[in-house]
């Protein structure tokens, strides 16, 4: 069992920063990395499994296996039916979840203190015994058939789908996380059970928990359930980096009201070293309520109800992109002001008071963003996964700190170029054109 202080390049700063928030590691014989950090004042633990894997380390015919491996942990073990697990965290008033994304898989569990042991050996036991039977693999490609069905009528999440099927044509970036009604139809046990016990290896799982907890006591009940898995024979190919595509696509859609618009250009990968200027580009632009685009597009114009910049960044590239809702009448104004604001960004320094009043709204998010347990347990586990170390607080403010307005200008003018941008206008489009032209930034 051998034990580390955070990943850095600067052991000065990772030992400050470990004692800080008193966070510990331990890397188990089998090569299961353990993070935890200690918060006294708390009455909650909040313990996670991550799996580095996902949607876009899928083969084609895989598409949606992360996700419906994610499913049917929940549909009993070895030791308890699905009924059993629900009861039995009910009992010790648990919340128990998953998620799936892009690039990797969680499962999570948070308790009162007092019940961390009991809670630890039913999110170890869904996680690692799960029975696969033919039958509920059978009745879960119904649920998650219905899902994909349900987010197909759902005008945000669709057109966010389509635009990003078009971005990244041909990569597994470009598929839905659910899959597809084919490729969920096909999954059978021995898809299931081989996509589990490939990705579900000691080397691609990081176990991380918050709270008032012991780190020495959290190792040993981390070791009793998870120190007998074999380590992992070969690494997980990931796929090439891919190239954006970019593309004016116009999907007609005449049951909708509004027209959805989403248009992205593609940006930095997470660990980027402009990385916190793009934090902050994308705050001033669409952030939030004193944002541009909303100030501009909706108190200005009164364009949109909901228009927002968001940043999707992944290991090795990334997309910014903005989101809107209109009537098809307005739709070549929004996009002209939209466009307006990619130029302003791009030939004139944001001024000292807006990129102030940025700053301080992200460095608010961050801290406020740490006030659980449940959120340190997620942040201890996304830090080690993306970056390999862990950044303290004050660091992150004093990198956000040090943007300038000239940093904002040049990261503009390299990322938004009318070339590079992607539309997609998904509604009762009517007669509607939209040109590159329209984009000209």
């Amino acid at each position: 069992m051998v034990e580390t202080i955070p990943v850095a390049e600067n052991a000065t700063i990772a030992t400050a920063a470990s004692a800080l928030r008193n966070i510990r590691t331990t890397t188990l014989p089998n090569g299961m990395l353990v993070l935890t950090e200690q918060m006294q004042h708390m009455r909650s633990v909040s313990m996670g499994v991550w799996v580095s894997t996902g949607s876009r380390d899928e083969q084609p015919a895989e598409n949606g296996l992360s996700h419906f491996v994610e499913h049917m942990v929940f549909k009993g073990t070895t030791n308890r039916s699905a009924k059993q697990i629900a009861r039995e965290t009910d009992a010790i008033g648990g919340n128990l979840d998953a998620f799936t994304g892009k690039e990797m898989v969680c499962f999570n569990v948070k308790v009162l203190d007092t019940n961390t042991d009991a809670a630890l050996d039913i999110l170890a036991d869904l996680v690692l015994n799960p029975t696969f039977t033919p039958d509920d693999v059978a009745r879960e490609q119904s649920v998650v058939l219905e899902e994909i069905k349900m987010d197909e009528d759902n005008p945000d999440y669709l057109v966010h789908e389509i635009h990003t099927a078009n971005f990244w044509k041909n990569d597994p970036l470009a598929r839905s996380i659910l899959g597809t009604a084919q490729t969920v139809s096909s999954f059978d046990e021995a898809a299931v059970r081989g996509f589990h016990a490939s990705r579900f290896v000691p080397s691609n799982m990081v176990f991380s928990a918050a709270g008032n907890l012991d780190h020495e006591e959290m190792i040993a009940l981390v070791t009793k359930h998870f120190g007998k898995l074999a380590p992992a024979g070969d690494k997980l190919v990931r796929f090439a980096t891919p190239t954006a595509t970019p593309h004016i696509t116009l999907r007609k859609k005449k049951s909708l009201e509004q027209v959805q618009l989403c248009l992205g250009v593609p940006a930095p990968p997470v660990d980027s070293p402009d990385r916190y200027v793009l934090y902050l580009l994308n705050s001033i632009l669409g952030g939030g309520m004193s944002s541009r685009l909303f100030q501009s597009v909706r108190e200005d114009a009164g364009l949109a109800y909901s228009i927002y910049s968001e940043l999707s960044p992944y290991r090795d590239t990334g997309t910014l992109s903005v989101y809107a809702g209109t009537s098809v009448e307005k739709t070549s104004e929004m996009i002209r002001l939209i466009v307006e604001e990619f130029r302003r960004l791009k030939a004139e320094p944001v001024a000292d008071d807006e990129l102030e009043r940025a700053k301080n709204q992200s460095k608010g998010n961050i801290v406020l963003g740490l006030e659980s347990s449940s959120s340190r347990m997620s942040n201890l586990a996304r830090q080690q996964m993306l970056f390999g170390r862990f950044t303290s607080v004050d660091e992150i403010v004093a990198e956000v700190d040090r943007v300038t307005p000239a940093d904002v200008l040049r990261v503009a003018n390299e990322l938004l170029q009318t070339d590079k941008i992607s539309l997609t206008l998904l509604g009762n489009l009517g007669y509607l054109k939209i040109t590159r032209t329209d984009l000209a930034c």
